[in-house]
């Protein structure tokens, strides 16, 4: 069985979390480089995630946390056109 995501995310919403996150994806890793302390590895492995997480949800056009939420932005609910 199969389950398919709904879309919940509008393409301007997509393509934003698209470059964002892979900026944050990038420089964190470009960052990793030079981390010094345990922290700072910590840190950054965190922006990695994220960024990570960013790409994925705006490719997919799904959010889960939006899901839960319940939230949807009008255009999507047919409110506006």
């Amino acid at each position: 069985m199969s389950t398919r995501w709904k879309v919940n995310l509008i393409p301007v919403e997509r393509v934003a979390r698209v470059l964002v996150g892979l900026v944050a994806a990038v420089g964190g890793a470009y960052l990793l480089g030079g981390a010094g302390s345990t922290l700072a590895i910590a840190v950054e492995a965190i922006v990695i995630i994220t960024g990570m997480d960013l790409v994925v949800t705006g490719l997919t056009g799904h959010c889960p946390l939006y899901q839960k939420l319940g939230f949807a932005p009008a255009r999507l609910k047919g409110r506006v056109p």
